[in-house]
């Protein structure tokens, strides 16, 4: 026994065997329909030649057979690696090939992106190809039906032991260069993500039984991982509801009148979201549609900005909902959590009681005093990553010995409060320098989304002959409205100072954003690159508030 992913399903899958595990539409299982399921996929896989340590790509939308797939992986130690399904040839050439795939399992909706590229990627041997409903042809390149792939094999678990060093891989978004995959000892990112330490006390579980007698006990909370099971942040609200014996209810893709009719259907209890790109959607959908969503008692944000204007939205419309914010990302996990009340004061960015772990370190390496006023970078030690995959000079820039202890730093930039909670400000290969100013994005974004009329934006830095960058805004405005850059600036200085405010402004009918909703800050940079601002602000006033 261990702690192993797999170990750490198939004990609650012994405890509450006839529990239901997982809701997709109509589709229902099980706890034993589910491992039973993973289990003749396992035995398919092993018996095509992989092996421990094989590199399995899962290539689709939220599904059952994604689950699978991953379960099945870690079955036999080996090591599926998440597929972004909106990627095109070109990037799944740079995925396939970077990740060393030696099967894929894919929905036959990419069948023809995944015939244009296998031919350049001879080591990958073996494909799987789930039913969507669509029509594409996967014969040319040899692609088995998964349903008949399962229905050859034994649903019995006869795998051998397994290690806490079996291998997590999580390839990046990649919304500020190319996809990047994160190594984790299954028992490091357990601890950090998948509920081995109690993420409100911060105290470790006892034993790896503990989760799952604890689960089985009180019945646990029925969760709905908003974001694509490609995204982190969902593939471990799945496990640690699945390792608490509790049912998780997927939508195959984000459609905010889809996620609360299955809170309606399912009973929901938990609802996780990736900040203001679903939450804000959701709130309106939820007006919209007069859902009963009495069944909610926790909404769950992590991983990206969820403004104080919409987190004021879901108290006012949801008050006995307890709302919370994470901060964390691919490389660090779970490193702090706030709750949100009307009382909460507003910060430029998300405050969380922080981690035992986490901390904020200065340019000299040394940690940033509560209260000091000082910005450093977030920091955490303890169960972190191995490293990059196939990245060595990566691994050695973010993962630092500091007085003998080894942190990891992806770049998040932070303060530390007088009461030692953390304010994240934002990453720092995004920051602007404007006319030697720091200027963090999500700090400015989270001002001008308390605008009325703006329903997105994206902030990033442009040219500027006298400063450097100037801070630019990229809008998306709510139907009908059409927000002046003026009006804007005037909102703005209300808020943030005065060299924060945007001098610049596009207008555009959507915002790009990954599929889990992350910013996509090189698609608005290219955007400022390709387009005439649509307003830029009097050169004169400008210089005189920089």
């Amino acid at each position: 026994m261990a702690h192993n992913i797999a170990d750490l399903f198939e004990h609650a899958v012994d405890l509450t065997p006839d529990r239901l595990a997982v809701v997709c539409g109509e589709e229902r299982l099980t706890f034993a329909q589910l491992d039973q399921r993973a289990n003749r996929l396992a035995h398919h896989l092993a018996a095509h030649g992989i092996r421990r340590g094989a590199h399995i790509g899962v290539y689709s939308r939220n599904s059952i057979e994604a689950l699978e797939t991953m379960l099945a992986a870690y079955k036999l130690r080996a090591v599926p690696v998440n597929v972004n399904f909106r990627y095109v040839p070109n990037e799944l050439r740079y995925i396939f090939g970077n990740a060393d795939l030696a099967a894929l399992v894919h929905e036959r909706r990419y069948s023809a992106h995944v015939a244009e590229v296998l031919p350049e990627l001879p080591d990958l041997k073996h494909v799987l190809v789930v039913e969507d409903g669509t029509e594409e042809n996967f014969d040319g390149y040899g692609g088995i039906a998964y349903e008949q792939a399962l229905a050859g094999h034994s649903g019995e678990r006869d795998f051998g032991p397994r290690s806490d060093d079996d291998l997590y891989l999580l390839y990046t978004g990649g919304t500020t260069g190319m996809p990047k995959g994160v190594m984790w000892r299954h028992e490091d990112v357990w601890r950090v993500l998948g509920g081995g330490i109690d993420f409100m006390t911060g105290e470790p579980m006892r034993d790896e039984w503990e989760q799952a007698r604890t689960g089985a006990d009180s019945g646990g909370l029925v969760r709905l991982p908003a974001a694509p099971f490609i995204h982190g942040a969902a593939q471990w609200a799945t496990f640690g509801n699945l390792f608490a014996c509790s049912p998780v209810v997927f939508v195959p893709q984000f459609d905010a009148h889809d996620v609360w009719r299955a809170v309606q259907q399912e009973r929901v209890n938990v609802l996780a979201i990736v900040g203001d790109a679903m939450a804000r959607p959701l709130i309106e959908a939820y007006h919209e549609g007069d859902y009963d969503a009495s069944c909610l008692v926790a909404i769950s944000s992590s991983a990206a900005l969820f403004s104080r204007s919409v987190q004021q939205q879901y108290l006012a419309a949801l008050p006995n909902v307890v709302i919370t914010d994470s901060v964390g990302s691919s490389e660090t996990g779970f490193s702090g959590i706030g709750v949100i009340s009307a009382d909460s004061a507003a910060a430029s960015g998300p405050r969380v009681n922080a981690d035992s772990s986490a901390a904020v370190i200065d340019e000299h390496g040394e940690r940033v005093a509560p209260g000091s006023g000082r910005i450093g970078k977030l920091a955490r030690s303890g169960h972190v990553p191995l490293g990059y995959y196939k990245d060595p000079d990566k691994t050695a820039e973010v993962f630092v010995q500091i007085d003998g202890q080894r942190y990891v730093m992806p770049g998040d930039y932070a303060m530390v409060e007088e009461d030692s909670t953390i304010t994240l400000l934002g990453r720092g290969s995004v920051s602007i320098n404007t006319g030697g100013e720091k200027v963090f994005p999500e700090e400015v974004e989270n001002a001008l989304k308390a605008h009325p009329d703006v329903f997105d934006v994206l902030v990033v830095g442009v040219p500027d002959e006298r400063f450097g960058q100037r801070v630019a805004a990229v809008v998306q405005p709510r139907p009908g409205a059409r927000p002046g850059l003026a009006e804007l600036d005037e909102h703005a200085r209300g808020l943030v100072a005065g060299y924060k405010v945007p001098r610049s402004l596009w207008v555009v009918g959507e915002i790009t954003r990954s599929p889990s909703g992350k910013p996509d800050y090189t698609w608005a940079r290219e955007h400022t690159e390709e387009h005439p601002p649509d307003e830029v602000l009097d050169r004169a006033r400008s210089a005189g508030t920089a």
